[in-house]
């Protein structure tokens, strides 16, 4: 096997979508331990977040994303010529791709395991459940393909993923949902980040899981779920973040984290059932959730033994 690694194609349709990289393969270090060997022979990553821009789509329920450069070069030049710039930036932290932390969604007062919403703010900090109770996620990831394997660009608006959708996509992939995985739900409705308010699909609905795709999650004991939408889980035509059933039974009942905004477009040209899922929250204390960029990775092996398997059987 050559030791430089090869790469899945992948070119965006627009600056905010998924590219996929290789690392360069560096020489072994005698005495490393498998992982960083993995790492050295080459890993492929495709980039799951959302690129953050002022003016993208988002729920109209937070504060919007706004960066702004309140020194520019030029505005104070030192004596040896030299200026800097510098930026600030002021966000929710549920905009763009990111995730919820246990402390999002309360159901009859109650946060998950029972705990008092109203109490477990503490100086308006959420102690037990914010977001920097997070640990760093590096998991196996699946992703279930729904609207490619229902032959579709994207779900309609307002559809529901059903259970029998997700466990047809799951066995069309020969993948299994396993206790610990971090699963990620592509409707196609992803592609549709670019056009601003027909994403957040106030109108049309927008699809995804209900309350039995939920629960299907939650019996599998999956970490963490995922999808390409504003809200995760199905919102009604003209019924915006009304009724979030699927929000209570993972992050309420379960203890599942939610992430939202994904960009799965990449991962699905790229054929990528199961990876690594590599997700690190910001850790700001009390938070009900963070901006994140996600990575799916693979040892470019993997991509070899794909191709041979491909020849193989095309050959036969």
């Amino acid at each position: 096997m050559s030791d430089t690694p090869t790469t899945t194609p992948h070119t965006p349709a627009d600056p905010t979508a998924a590219s996929t990289e290789a690392t360069p393969a560096p020489a072994p270090v005698a005495g490393a331990d498998d992982l960083l060997r993995t790492v050295q022979a080459g890993v492929e990553t495709i980039d799951l977040g959302r690129q953050l821009r002022v003016g993208m789509p988002q729920s109209p329920n937070h504060p919007q994303f706004w960066h702004t450069l309140p020194r520019r070069h030029g505005d104070m030049v030192r004596s040896d010529g030299s200026s800097a710039a510098n930026d600030m930036i002021t966000t929710g932290t549920h905009v763009g791709t990111h995730i919820d932390a246990l402390a999002h969604v309360s159901f009859d007062g109650k946060l998950h395991g029972g705990a008092d919403a109203a109490a477990a703010c503490v100086g308006g900090k959420y102690e037990e459940h914010g977001v920097h109770t997070i640990a760093p996620m590096l998991r196996r990831g699946v992703l279930l393909d729904v609207a490619g394997h229902l032959g579709l660009t994207h779900c309609e608006g307002g559809y529901e993923i059903t259970v029998a959708d997700l466990e047809a996509t799951a066995e069309r992939a020969g993948v299994t949902v396993g206790a610990g995985d971090v699963v990620l739900i592509r409707s196609g409705w992803g592609a549709r980040f670019a056009e601003g308010a027909a994403y957040v699909g106030g109108a049309s609905g927008v699809p995804g899981v209900g309350e039995a795709g939920a629960v299907w999650l939650a019996e599998r004991g999956v970490h963490a779920a995922g999808a390409d939408t504003i809200a995760f889980e199905r919102l009604a035509p003209g019924g915006g973040h009304a009724l979030l059933p699927a929000h209570r039974v993972l992050l309420v009942e379960a203890g599942i984290y939610i992430v939202e905004a994904l960009d799965l477009e990449g991962l699905a040209s790229a054929g990528w059932a199961e990876f690594t899922f590599v997700l690190v929250p910001m850790n700001i204390f009390g938070a009900t959730g963070s901006p994140v960029r996600p990575l799916a990775l693979r040892s470019s092996d993997t991509q070899t033994q794909d191709q041979s398997q491909s020849q193989s059987g095309a050959a036969s």
